[in-house]
């Protein structure tokens, strides 16, 4: 049976238990005839798939036609992430590889709709967070824009559609003064006894303090200003630290405006030099296995500090402190800004130390390469734990 496709010419044929149609697409450049084919079950599915198929060659588009959703995610995951922090990596692979492609993965790429893609998160909303639907529908999305770029697919219809909202996870909490005082108390026989003091006192998130470096602890020389304690030391009555780094791609903060350096509370500072000494006597122990990175931070070699083997810690320590287990080190932050509120500091300062304001005087600040140092949070936690205070 002779058809007509467009402007190209084909047959349609009985092959095995079904139907096989071919469409001339004239001669390549080797002088070879180049086909179009597709199978199915009778001729009017056969003939719309050559349809299908030959409106996709004109429009660019040249996906084979088993290519699937599947296909695309891997091709992604492959290609799509280089540069990435490992982190990120291995966080993206595993929400693809368990709630992208068993679920969403065998169709062809060509026929996925909209509603397939509503289904398929509406399916979700039960077992994932807001965040973590958003990052599976993300992942769709990337892939299939990627499949765009290398002519695989005409349109993007993941785009179409609305990430919906998940199941609500667990609100983050904030110590009060008492509960944040019995955290001090049982941290210090820890070897988290600075990252705890350090994240409470000043407010910086988890992955500045992993990344935090002994360069950027500093102590104020009348002479020479602020200069590194591991050339200066701890002789000295003012320090701080430099929060310009972080665990993320490239070792960048959060965002640019989070770059700040805030001076440190006295409980900070002692317990930043107990850790140094603490630090030095690991390294000499640790011999040639030490890797030396520059943390402030780090495992018994060196090696820069696993978040899940300082959620564990921390964890170790609330419970000890009889708070129980169910808190995690960026509650440090929470409880910083809610006592820091308590006490009557304004919001325009809380948010300058947390390094997410986006008021004119911060911009002009984080305009300068050298950051003027914010003091009002190490006065008011001298303050707030002053020792004449807790007695």
């Amino acid at each position: 049976m002779k058809i007509l496709i467009g402007k190209y010419e084909g047959t349609i044929y009985p092959e095995g238990d079904g139907y096989t149609g071919a469409v001339s697409l004239g001669f390549g450049p080797d002088g070879r005839r180049k086909r179009l084919k597709r199978k199915g079950k009778n001729k009017t599915d056969v003939r719309d798939k050559l349809s299908k198929a030959v409106k996709d060659l004109e429009s660019g588009v040249e996906s084979p036609a088993n290519y699937t959703v599947r296909n695309a995610v891997e091709d992604w995951l492959s290609k799509g992430l280089k540069g990435r922090d490992p982190a990120t990596v291995t966080t993206v692979r595993l929400l693809a590889e368990k709630h992208v492609i068993p679920l969403i993965g065998a169709g062809k790429l060509n026929d996925l709709r909209a509603d397939h893609v509503d289904e398929w998160l509406d399916g979700l909303t039960g077992k994932l967070s807001t965040r973590s639907l958003q990052g599976v529908h993300s992942i769709l999305k990337r892939a299939i824009r990627q499949a765009q770029a290398r002519d695989k697919v005409l349109r993007n219809v993941a785009e179409l559609v609305t990430t919906p909202k998940g199941r609500v996870g667990r609100p983050s909490k904030a110590l009060t003064l008492e509960q944040a005082t019995a955290v001090l108390a049982n941290a210090k026989s820890s070897s988290m006894n600075a990252y705890v003091v350090l994240s409470l006192m000043t407010g910086v998130r988890t992955e500045e303090a992993r990344a935090l470096r002994w360069e950027h602890v500093v102590a104020w020389v009348d002479e020479d200003g602020w200069r590194p304690v591991i050339q200066a030391g701890f002789d000295h009555e003012r320090f701080a630290v430099y929060v310009w780094r972080s665990v993320r791609a490239h070792g960048d903060t959060k965002t640019r405006k989070s770059r700040r350096t805030l001076e440190l509370p006295n409980e900070a500072t002692q317990a930043l030099r107990h850790h140094h000494k603490r630090e030095a006597a690991q390294r000499l122990r640790a011999g040639e296995a030490w890797q030396d990175h520059g943390l402030v931070f780090c495992s018994q070699t060196g090696t820069p500090l696993d978040a899940a083997n300082v959620r564990r810690a921390f964890r170790a320590i609330t419970k000890k402190a009889g708070l129980g287990q169910n808190w995690t080190p960026r509650e440090l932050r929470h409880s910083f800004v809610s006592i820091m509120s308590d006490n009557g500091v304004p919001i325009e300062t809380i948010a300058d130390l947390v390094g997410h304001s986006s008021t004119a005087v911060t911009e002009e600040v984080y305009r300068h390469q050298l950051k003027p140092v914010i003091t009002k949070g190490a006065e008011t936690m001298n303050s707030i734990f002053s020792p004449s205070k807790s007695a």
